[in-house]
């Protein structure tokens, strides 16, 4: 199973595009579609510059990483639009993150479980505080989910 183009527009609508390394708000340098990393592993600084052409590159880099390394730890049967939101939530908080988290939990129990909803949205917050986006971005990862 890999993303589908549902799955890469959901990613990038909710990172949007920034060309200029920026600090997101876990205070972490990003460019692009939310890339924190280069192909080579080096880390994003700030001053960094990229263009759009370059930013999609990068992003579908690391969002197909990301979706390789969802499919190998979610041993389950999952429906695309599952597998989409999964891999979203995944790239927005991380590979250890999602390993961790009672989300994956749930889902490796019972994909079907209305509990995965409940998991999705306990994930809003930045260092401590609630975030709009954040709040969002989850409601509507378990609304895809769900379809």
């Amino acid at each position: 199973m890999k993303l589908d183009e549902k799955g890469y527009d959901f990613i990038r609508k909710h990172e949007g595009l920034r060309l200029e390394a920026y600090l997101c708000p876990a205070k972490i340098p990003t460019i692009g579609y939310g890339n924190t990393f280069y192909e080579d592993g080096k880390k994003v600084k700030l001053g960094d510059k990229i263009s759009k052409e370059r930013a999609i590159e990068l992003f579908k880099f690391t969002a197909d990483r990301f979706a390789s390394k969802v499919l190998n730890i979610t041993k389950v049967n999952l429906t695309q639009n599952q597998f989409n939101a999964l891999v979203s939530f995944a790239y927005n908080v991380g590979l250890g993150a999602y390993l961790s988290s009672t989300l994956l939990k749930k889902v490796l129990y019972n994909p079907s479980s209305k509990d995965v909803d409940i998991q999705f949205k306990k994930w809003n917050k930045a260092n401590g505080k609630e975030l709009a986006g954040l709040t969002r971005r989850r409601a509507e990862e378990s609304k895809l989910y769900y379809s």
